[in-house]
């Protein structure tokens, strides 16, 4: 699924309080709820979903290359924060929310310009008020390019 926003169209407050953070991904996958801007600018698309684990798939472009033509180390943690973080999303309880503290990459590889890859996130631990997960940026071949760590904070709104 290709996300497709328009400025400012993303769910408000109470919408995200009203929903388990299951149900809210999965709106998302869905297409009931707008996904992120940043998967537009990433090129990414949201796959599976399911309490806790994520799978998302991206290909790199000429766009998001460094100076020397690879691509960005930032485009490799901007996937992994978005798998991993989104994978402890599905943990979380209706009224509470999350947000990143934490994460760490390890590229293995570079990937190739134009080559498609898959990132898993899956939760090791959802507590109260942190969630532990890791994640994998894989080729469609399986070929290991990078994984990473985060904690996230959850914190109960409503």
């Amino acid at each position: 699924m290709q996300f497709a926003l328009k400025p400012f169209d993303l769910p408000d407050r109470d919408k995200i309080l009203s929903m388990s953070g299951l149900d809210f991904m999965l709106s998302i996958q869905r297409g009931e709820l707008p996904g992120p801007p940043i998967a537009q600018i990433m090129n990414t698309t949201l796959g599976l979903v399911e309490k806790g684990c994520t799978i998302f798939r991206g290909t790199p472009e000429f766009a998001h290359t460094n100076p020397v033509g690879s691509v960005h180390g930032g485009w490799y943690g901007t996937l992994l924060d978005s798998c991993m973080a989104c994978a402890v999303m599905t943990t979380i309880p209706k009224g509470a929310i999350y947000t990143t503290l934490e994460y760490k990459i390890n590229i293995v590889r570079a990937i190739p310009l134009g080559t498609t890859v898959t990132a898993t996130g899956v939760v090791d631990h959802a507590g109260r008020s942190t969630g532990v997960a890791t994640g994998r940026i894989e080729g469609l071949d399986g070929k290991l390019y990078a994984t990473g760590s985060t904690t996230c904070l959850i914190m109960q709104i409503a």
